[in-house]
């Protein structure tokens, strides 16, 4: 693996719209992330879940993340959604 590869992650991101009701202005998004090399999959409620689910690979590289990423990284963590 070249050097470039070994400092690199892919993702795939889908997305879909999920109706809740039969109100449509009551559908709600829905998706899930798969980090390819690895196969791990989560899925998705939010846009933060997204982050939450990128974030530890992006330290992994060793990214230092500003502190409010931090910070919201451990409150996600140790709250309930």
């Amino acid at each position: 693996m070249d050097l470039f590869e070994a400092n690199t992650h892919s993702f795939i991101v889908k997305i879909w719209r999920e109706e809740v009701s039969a109100d449509p202005s009551q559908a709600a998004w829905r998706g899930h992330i798969t980090h390819v090399p690895g196969g791990e999959r989560r899925y998705l409620r939010s846009l933060d879940d997204l982050s939450i689910f990128v974030i530890p690979y992006i330290e992994e590289m060793g990214v230092k993340l500003k502190l409010w990423w931090r910070v919201k990284q451990w409150l996600n963590r140790h709250t309930l959604h």
